[in-house]
């Protein structure tokens, strides 16, 4: 597929930024952004790059598998740090500044492991789109020093699909995807039980074909989210029944279809409420 001149150009500074990097670390979550980063990044410093992914109770182990074939399969040198969230004072409680307080453990613990081995410079794969919602994380990463090359470049995530698929990136139509914790209405305390069940309501829906999908937490009811193309499939009688039903079996009292479909940070919405 032909790349748009303006996508081009954001491609060719991107691959300029990280050409100036002696060394880099790459936070790798497997996910579309990490995922296209870290490869670029591998093209340019080839074994002057390494990848760094967190493994914890709120990362699923399907994407900790991605991730680690993944770097595998291009001879990318991988490196996996426990980072537990919900050992981070004050995490459990999930207040409004959460993904602050995540970002800057594990950028923290990047940044360390980093030194030791001689990496100059460490990045993560925000794209612009990340600057339109609320995202404290992002402060961590600008407290920390940490490079954000993809925003630098201009790069948004419908450019960096397309620039994916054209290198050859299965990751270029996966769905997005962010950490387990993202999925409780700030406030609600977070147990490692609670994300299991989770994740384990999402895979049923992955499993049932379902491409983009939240499973929204609100004390005892699940709210769940798929592309607003699928809603209609969700909500037919077979589909609904089972999804149901497996969802109870997980502890769920209550069961919604949330008709408005998938919506980045739908979580967010109460904040620009003031509630």
């Amino acid at each position: 597929m032909k790349t748009p001149v303006e996508t081009e150009a954001k491609y060719q500074k991107l691959l300029g930024f990280l050409r100036d990097c002696p060394s880099l670390a790459v936070a790798f979550s497997g996910g579309v952004d990490s995922t296209f980063l870290l490869k670029c990044a591998h093209d340019v410093l080839g074994d002057r790059v390494t990848a760094y992914t967190a493994k914890s109770c709120s990362f699923p182990a399907r994407e900790l598998t991605e991730a680690t074939n993944f770097c595998k399969t291009h001879g990318i040198r991988h490196i996996v740090l426990e980072s537990e969230e919900l050992d981070i004072p004050g995490f459990r409680d999930n207040p409004k500044n959460r993904c602050y307080l995540c970002k800057r453990e594990l950028f923290e613990k990047i940044i360390a492991s980093a030194r030791l081995r001689g990496i100059e410079r460490i990045a993560e794969g925000s794209n612009m789109d990340d600057d339109g919602d609320y995202r404290p994380g992002l402060t961590a990463v600008a407290e920390l020093g940490v490079l954000s090359p993809l925003r630098q470049a201009g790069l948004c995530k419908d450019d960096i699909r397309q620039l994916s698929r054209n290198l050859g990136l299965d990751t270029w139509n996966k769905q997005s995807f962010a950490c387990l914790s993202s999925r409780f209405v700030y406030g609600e305390r977070i147990t490692p039980e609670k994300l299991r069940r989770v994740d384990r309501a999402e895979q049923l829906l992955l499993d049932l074909g379902f491409h983009q999908v939240r499973v929204r937490i609100h004390g005892e009811m699940a709210r769940i989210e798929v592309d607003p193309g699928e809603v209609e499939r969700l909500s037919s009688a077979v589909f609904r029944n089972r999804i149901s039903a497996a969802f109870h079996e997980l502890g769920f009292s209550f069961v919604a279809a949330d008709l408005d479909g998938y919506h980045t940070g739908s979580m967010n919405r109460t904040l620009l409420k003031g509630r």
